[in-house]
C-alpha cells in the first residue's frame, strides 16, 4: 500500500435505521468522518459478506447492482451482507481502514466469518483488508486494478476469486490475469468475453458465478462452540 501518515480510525457510534425486509441503513460514526452502509441482516448464522465499490464509492455494486441482488439472495441462506461506502473514495489506505472498521461492526453483530467483495479500485481495497484481518475467510475482486494489490499471495490459504471482462475499457483484464499469477492457491479466475468494466453485458453470468462461489466459500452454519 502507498505510504502516508495513517490517522488512527476509531468507531465512536453506530446509527442503524430499519428500512424494510430486514435491511437497515447504517452509519458508522468515527473520529474522522462517517461511513455510510446498507446492512442486510439475518436471524441466525455467523457469516457475512462485505461489499465495496470502486474509486467513486457508493453502494449497489457493478452489473446494475449485483451487490444488492446477491445480498437479497444470501439472506435466506443466513448469510448477512454489509454494503459499505467510503469516507474518502479513491484514498487506498483510508478505504482499507473503512473496510476494517466495517469488519469490526460485523463482528460486533456476531459475524465471525467474513467474505470481502470489491470492484475496480475496491479490488485492491479488499485484498489489503483481507490480508490485514483474520476474520476474513475469502476475497473476491471484480474488474480489479493491480495497483496496491501486490500482497495478494498473503491471502492464502483463504480462497481468492478474480472476475474480469475481456473488453474492459478502464482496466485491462491483464490486471486480473497478473493478480491471478501472483496469488497463491486456492484461487480462481473467470473472464467474460465482450464484457466491459462495469460488467453490465454479463450481468446474469456474474450473478450466477459470484453467488455460487460465495455460497461455497462463506459457510452459512455457525461454528461449533
Amino acid at each position: 500500500m502507498q505510504n502516508k501518515e495513517i490517522v488512527k480510525l476509531e468507531l465512536l457510534d453506530v446509527q442503524q435505521e430499519p428500512v424494510e425486509n430486514g435491511v437497515e441503513q447504517v452509519r458508522l460514526i468515527t473520529n474522522n468522518g462517517e461511513i455510510p452502509g446498507r446492512y442486510h441482516t439475518t436471524q441466525t448464522g455467523d457469516s457475512a459478506v462485505l461489499w465495496v465499490f470502486g474509486a467513486g464509492g457508493g453502494l449497489g455494486g457493478p452489473a446494475g447492482g449485483v451487490y444488492e441482488r446477491l445480498a437479497e439472495r444470501l439472506a435466506p441462506q443466513q448469510i448477512a451482507s454489509l454494503q459499505l461506502d467510503y469516507r474518502r473514495p479513491g484514498s487506498l489506505i483510508d478505504c482499507v481502514l473503512d473496510v476494517l472498521l466495517g469488519i469490526g461492526f460485523l463482528r460486533s453483530q456476531g459475524r465471525r466469518r467474513i467474505t470481502l467483495v470489491g470492484h475496480s479500485f475496491g479490488g485492491s481495497v479488499v485484498i489489503n483488508a483481507g490480508v490485514a484481518s483474520p476474520a476474513v475467510v475469502a476475497v473476491a475482486a471484480l474488474s480489479s486494478q493491480m495497483m496496491g494489490a501486490d500482497d495478494i499471495a498473503e491471502l492464502s490459504p483463504r480462497p481468492v476469486l478474480l472476475m474480469h471482462g475481456s473488453s474492459d475499457e478502464v482496466l485491462s483484464d491483464v490486471c486480473s490475469r497478473e493478480l491471478f499469477n501472483l496469488a497463491a492457491e486456492p484461487k480462481e479466475l473467470v473472464l467474460y468475453p465482450g464484457c466491459s468494466h462495469g460488467l453490465d453485458e454479463c450481468r446474469d453470468s456474474v450473478d450466477r458465478d459470484l453467488l455460487e462461489w460465495l455460497l461455497r466459500v462463506t459457510p452459512a452454519e455457525p461454528l461449533a462452540a
